[in-house]
């Protein structure tokens, strides 16, 4: 059967529209960091390059290439960990200047992929489709931990709404944010979906108070 995690894993893909506290366990991505405004043309290249992997790893069968517990899957959603650099950080900004932004964006894999697998894939991938950017690649697994989460519907820009709403549960409940930093999880490709239809998840990492 298919692995279809809109289905199997709805605890870490369908939060609901009010903020909620959950544990994420470590998972192994193709990630790639970079700086910069997200609307600029160089930034859907990051994108492509994660799903060019990506599709590396789910195609790898069909050129008898599979590894060793391989299974059929649905491609894990585009995500991205965003900071800002130290220079902004240290300002006060009403609104935000997103060419000061970092990002590190990555697309989860799944569980049979090992570094070994993964190295072998980013070699043959960026034999086939040349590209810079594919020598900036990391396997790597990351272990969020403790979490606060919840659904965003809308524009990127009404995010801050949200993230009042997320940090006002997390004092509520006892748990301080431990960072600015924080992850979206894309469930709706911004490229064709109107801006207020958009939905994206939102978390960032707490600690106990």
């Amino acid at each position: 059967m298919k692995h279809d995690w809109k289905k199997s894993e709805k605890q870490f893909y369908a939060p609901k529209g009010e903020p909620e506290k959950i544990s994420i366990p470590a998972m192994n991505f193709f990630s790639i960091r970079g700086e910069g405004n997200p609307n600029s043309p160089e930034f859907g290249e990051y994108i492509s390059v994660l799903y060019a992997l990506s599709y590396g790893v789910k195609m790898s069968p069909r050129q008898g290439l599979a590894p060793d517990g391989y299974f059929e899957y649905s491609i894990y959603p585009l995500e991205g960990v965003w900071d800002l650099k130290e220079e902004a950080r240290a300002k006060s900004m009403e609104i935000l200047d997103k060419d000061a932004l970092v990002f590190n964006l990555m697309i989860r894999q799944p569980e049979f992929v090992t570094p070994e697998f993964a190295a072998e894939v980013i070699e043959r991938v960026a034999k086939k489709k040349p590209h810079p950017l594919f020598s900036n690649v990391n396997f790597e697994t990351i272990t969020e931990g403790n979490c606060v989460q919840m659904l965003h519907t809308g524009s990127f820009d009404d995010e801050p709404a949200s993230f009042a709403r997320m940090e006002a549960y997390a004092e509520a409940n006892g748990l301080n944010r431990k960072s600015k930093i924080h992850r979206e999880i894309y469930l709706k490709d911004a490229r064709k979906t109107a801006p207020e239809k958009l939905k994206t998840i939102l978390r960032f990492t707490v600690v106990d108070h």
